[in-house]
C-alpha cells in the first residue's frame, strides 16, 4: 500500500435502461450512455488513485441499491453516497436497510433540483437528518449559491450532522460583482462551522469550456483560506466532467491549484480528509 492514498470522493455510475435518471436531457447527450466500473479504472490506475466514493445520480432508493452492487463486486469503490426520501415517515427503516452495506456511508438529497430553497429545513426532513446522523452517515449538500445560508442554519441545528458541500457550492463564474460577494461571504460563515467541510469538485463544469487553472484559482484559494485544508477533499466529478474536459486534464489544473501547499496538506485534500470523512476502509 502507498503511502499517500489518494481517493476519488466524488465519482458516479450509471446504467441507463434503469429509467430513473431525470435530469439526463439532450443537454447532457454526451454523457447520456451506460458508465460502468470499467469505464474509470483506467483514469484511476493512471493517476495512482487508490479508491472511490460513487455518489447518486438519481433520487431513487432503487438507485443506491444499484451502486452498492457496483460497489460489492468492485474493489476501487470504498463508499457510497446514496439517497432516501426525507421526506418519508420510514426513512430511518430505509437507512437501517441500506446500512446492511458496509459501503453505505452517507445520503444526498438533489437540493439544487428543488424549487424550494428552504425544502431542507422542514421538521420532518429536519427529523430524518437527525436520525442520519444518530446512524453516523453524512449529508452531501448539491447545493448552489442560493442555498449558503440554508445549509448555514442546518449545520447550526444539527451539530451532531457531518455535511459536506459538493462542488464548492456552485460559484457563478460571472463579473457579476455581487454574485461573487454571495458566494465568498456564504461559504466564509458556512466554513465557520466545524461540522461542514467542502469538495473541490465540478468546478470545471461551472466554468464553462474554457476553464483553467487561472479561472479556477479565486475560488479554490478561497476555499483554501475559509475551511483550510483539513477540511477540503478533492474529487472528479467524472463523468460529468467530460461535458468539459477529462480526468487528465482536471488532475492536471487540481495539481497547478493546489502547488503551494505542504505534501502534507496536499495528501489530505487528496485522500486523508475524506477518508476520515467517509470512515473509508482503505
Amino acid at each position: 500500500m502507498p503511502s499517500t492514498i489518494h481517493i476519488d470522493a466524488h465519482q458516479h455510475f450509471w446504467h441507463i435502461a434503469r429509467g430513473d435518471y431525470d435530469w439526463m436531457d439532450d443537454s447532457v447527450a454526451a454523457i447520456r450512455h451506460d458508465i460502468m466500473p470499467n469505464d474509470l479504472k483506467p483514469h484511476l490506475k493512471a493517476h495512482e488513485i487508490n479508491g472511490t466514493v460513487v455518489v447518486q445520480a438519481a433520487a431513487t432508493v432503487a438507485e443506491t441499491r444499484f451502486i452498492l452492487q457496483l460497489a460489492d463486486n468492485t474493489d476501487f469503490i470504498k463508499g457510497v453516497v446514496g439517497w432516501v426520501d426525507l421526506e418519508n415517515a420510514e426513512a430511518a427503516n430505509t437507512l437501517d436497510r441500506l446500512m446492511v452495506s458496509p459501503y453505505f456511508k452517507g445520503i444526498r438529497p438533489m437540493l439544487q433540483d428543488i424549487a424550494d430553497t428552504n425544502w431542507i429545513l422542514q421538521p420532518a426532513i429536519i427529523a430524518n437528518l437527525k436520525e442520519v446522523a444518530k446512524r453516523g452517515l453524512r449529508l452531501d449538500a448539491l447545493i448552489t449559491p442560493r442555498h449558503l445560508e440554508v445549509i448555514l442554519q442546518l449545520s447550526e441545528k444539527l451539530p451532531q450532522l457531518q455535511i459536506v458541500v459538493d462542488h464548492c457550492a456552485k460559484p457563478e463564474f460571472t463579473k457579476d460583482k455581487n454574485a461573487q460577494i454571495i458566494w465568498c461571504e456564504g461559504m466564509a460563515k458556512l466554513a465557520k462551522q466545524p461540522n461542514v467541510m467542502c469538495k473541490i469538485s465540478g468546478l470545471a463544469n461551472e466554468a464553462g469550456p474554457d476553464w483553467n487553472s487561472d479561472k479556477l484559482k479565486p475560488y479554490i484559494d478561497h476555499v483554501i483560506e475559509a475551511f483550510g485544508t483539513s477540511r477540503l477533499m478533492w474529487g472528479s466529478d467524472w463523468p460529468v466532467l467530460n461535458l468539459v474536459g477529462d480526468y487528465a486534464r482536471w488532475w492536471e489544473v487540481s495539481a497547478e491549484l493546489l502547488i503551494d501547499l505542504s505534501d502534507q496538506e496536499r495528501a489530505a485534500i487528496y485522500g486523508g480528509n475524506a477518508i476520515k470523512f467517509y470512515g473509508l476502509q482503505i
